[in-house]
């Protein structure tokens, strides 16, 4: 084995481990961590790195969406319209990122993962699902078409920042408890991180395919690992496990970007 390979197989590692558990835990993205990690140590392109990181959340959010659906923490019914106009803006998102230099991308993120993480430790999300349900529905709607509309541009514009803000805006907005919250954000980012993915291959062409199936295999492997534990875990503990997860996340990838410049 080349230096260079073994150096891709550590990269892509790391950054699959962060990913996954910060997908099956948190619904974040897998982009958040996964891109500056490829941009910094493997030189990749920023707008090559994204499209691989979206390429890496299809599976993992969809593995985890899968084992929370059958825990009874996925509502799809209720996400369905945030989830079509995420899908419609993540296109119109990736579009205008093609036309940004590399080192606008990959770092928008990083702050507000560590905040979010902040805000589980500090003030959890103790939400129950009979509180959830009692929302009026066509109110539950409206807020759910405008914030997909922010949140896919966001996911198509920087390939990161959509899984956090859609648990913010389901927690703090639609009042989802956390495990459905979760639950369906990893449902929802599975459909726009293959339309984003796609969008990114078709504007630039494939990127370098090791890279690509080592980052889809380690983010999916954590991403089930994460999944199945978050299930299982009481209400307080998973808001300190999402805490930790995204705070200690935002703090490594900020030391991360700053190292480096």
């Amino acid at each position: 084995m080349t230096l260079d390979i073994f150096v891709k197989i550590l990269v892509c590692f790391i950054a699959g481990a962060g990913a996954g558990l910060g997908t099956g835990f948190a619904g974040m993205s897998a982009a958040a961590v996964i891109t500056p990690m490829l941009v910094t140590f493997l030189d990749i392109p920023a707008y090559s790195a994204v499209g691989i990181a979206l390429a890496s959340d299809v599976l993992a959010s969809a593995v985890s969406a899968v084992i929370y659906g059958k825990n009874k923490n996925l509502d799809v019914k209720n996400g369905l319209l945030m989830m079509l106009s995420v899908l419609l803006f993540t296109v119109v998102g990736s579009f205008a990122a093609s036309f940004l230099p590399d080192r606008t991308m990959g770092s928008f993120s990083v702050f507000m993962t560590f905040l979010l993480g902040i805000k589980f430790i500090v003030k959890p999300v103790m939400t129950t699902r009979a509180a959830m349900e009692k929302a009026d529905p066509k109110k539950r709607a409206a807020q759910s078409l405008i914030s997909g509309t922010l949140i896919g541009f966001i996911c198509g514009f920087v390939g990161a920042g959509g899984g956090m803000m859609m648990l913010l805006v389901l927690t703090s907005v639609l009042g989802y408890e956390l495990k459905c919250a979760v639950g369906t954000s990893v449902f929802i980012m599975s459909f726009t991180a293959l339309t984003g993915a796609v969008s990114h291959f078709v504007m630039e062409g494939m990127p370098d395919l090791l890279v690509m199936a080592l980052c889809v295999a380690f983010t999916f492997l954590w991403a089930r690992i994460a999944a199945f534990l978050a299930n299982k875990a009481s209400a307080k503990a998973l808001n300190r496990a999402v805490g930790v997860i995204l705070a200690v996340l935002g703090a490594v990838i900020l030391a991360v970007d700053l190292l480096t410049k």
